[in-house]
């Protein structure tokens, strides 16, 4: 029997229409529009309504990617929705999407990666189809981090947006899923967190009061991190693969800061027609960064059949990750 494989088959990404830019943070915060440029490389953010929720953003980007597959919410067999926002604390979010979707016959469930989330969901999926467990896979990064910054933090609030990606992974007899390493360092889990709001520090009106139930992070340290992490996850990947950087047709990093991408992509020896960045225009949307990106390459014509793309996010956790493909559509 042929040894199975699985690749993206298709893939949706939903945006907030509304746009919030540096000189609107200017009036909210102490920054300017210079200030978050020259530090980031992002000059707007994408904020959803207040009466859309996690699951409304994800059914958005399933069904663009469900018909760009060709499958029936019905044919799949699982749902993975990797998000650090989701709807409520239970049931998971992937229950709400299941339901609205009509995906009568997938099982699901949440994942918890923050901004390696994705490629988390993609590595999981692959081993599910090929293990022969499922054959129509929806996997979702998204995140309403409006809802979770302190907007009184400009080391923060500057950073975040919204926004949803999806993708169907699918078994596949011509290119697919190459290699991807997952990876975890909960020693440098208070880097990046949200303190309050769980088991450890029920909320409560002193909680509240002092934005614990709110984004935390080290920003300096992160930065100093991401790029030996991420630079070592690609690294591990092309050399599973026994693939050369040289041979690499798209570098699709998580979209957290210009300036870590830079560095990153220099690091590994990339040149940067390679390296695809939309970070400019969304912010930090973690886990839906990739898949939005991924979307609006197909959009935009860049990204064509048989292509090798590696793709590598860095978050809490602190998770990170990648993934290389030879792209199916």
């Amino acid at each position: 029997m042929a040894e199975r494989t699985s690749g993206i088959v298709g893939i949706g990404a939903y945006i907030p229409e509304r746009v919030l830019t540096n000189f609107d943070l200017e009036k909210m915060v102490d920054t300017s529009d210079e200030w978050i440029r020259t530090r980031t490389g992002i000059r707007e953010r994408r904020i959803a309504p207040d009466n859309i929720a996690t699951s409304d953003m994800s059914v958005e980007a399933a069904r663009q990617a469900l018909e760009m597959a060709g499958v029936k919410p019905e044919e799949l067999d699982l749902i993975i929705c990797a998000t650090v926002t989701p709807d409520q604390p239970l049931p998971s979010t992937a229950s709400f999407i299941q339901a609205r979707l009509g995906a009568v016959n997938a099982a699901g469930f949440d994942m918890a990666a923050a901004c390696a989330g994705f490629l988390y969901a993609l590595t999981t999926a692959h081993q599910f189809i090929c293990t022969g467990y499922a054959r129509r896979i929806l996997i979702i990064g998204v995140e309403i981090l409006s809802r979770i910054v302190n907007w009184e933090d400009r080391s923060t609030c500057v950073l975040f947006g919204d926004g949803a990606g999806a993708a169907v992974v699918a078994p596949v007899d011509r290119g697919g899923y190459i290699s991807g390493r997952m990876y975890l360092d909960g020693s440098l889990a208070e880097l990046i967190c949200q303190p309050a709001g769980g088991t450890r520090l029920p909320l409560n009106e002193n909680l509240l009061k002092e934005h614990l139930h709110k984004i935390k992070m080290r920003g300096n340290e992160v930065f100093r991190i991401a790029v030996r992490y991420m630079g070592r996850a690609v690294r591990d990947v092309l050399d599973d693969a026994g693939i050369s950087p040289k041979d690499v047709d798209w570098v699709v990093p998580h979209q957290a800061n210009e300036r870590i991408t830079r560095s990153l992509t220099d690091y590994l020896g990339f040149p940067p027609e390679k390296v695809y960045s939309n970070i400019e225009r969304y912010g930090n949307t973690s886990a839906a960064s990739i898949p939005i990106a991924l979307r609006e390459m197909v959009d935009r014509g860049l990204l064509k059949r048989d292509q090798l793309v590696v793709m590598t996010a860095l978050g809490a956790g602190i998770s990170y990750a990648a993934n290389l493909v030879r792209w199916s559509i």
